[in-house]
């Protein structure tokens, strides 16, 4: 299973706007992020209706920067299910460009159980 999410790069999700940096590029937290949303949505589909998963680990390394306007995409493609536990490989691109790689757990959850 695998999924590509993708985002525009603007001013909210800079750095200095999310305190992570002093530059006008896009955030590290905001790529990981992007990466998070690909992996959740990756398997949503094979999920039940009161089933979601939640982000446990994520390691990525972030080798370039993005300026505003700049069209980043996270992919992420499972390589691993044990239980509840699912493992991916991620990476985000700007175009041609690598921007950031690694990995990603997640777990599967009951919704309601979950926020209780």
């Amino acid at each position: 299973m695998m999924h590509t999410s993708e985002l525009t790069v603007t001013e909210t999700i800079t750095a200095v706007q999310m305190g992570s940096g002093d530059l006008p590029v896009l955030a590290t937290p905001a790529m990981l992020a992007l990466m998070e949303n690909a992996a959740m949505l990756a398997v949503s589909n094979e999920l039940s209706n009161d089933q979601t998963t939640v982000g446990g680990y994520i390691e990525s390394s972030h080798l370039r920067p993005s300026k505003i306007g700049d069209i980043v995409s996270a992919t992420a493609e499972v390589i691993k299910v044990v239980g509840k536990k699912i493992e991916f490989k991620v990476s985000a691109y700007s175009g041609e460009t690598l921007l950031g790689e690694g990995k990603h757990l997640r777990f599967i959850v009951d919704k309601e159980r979950f926020m209780r």
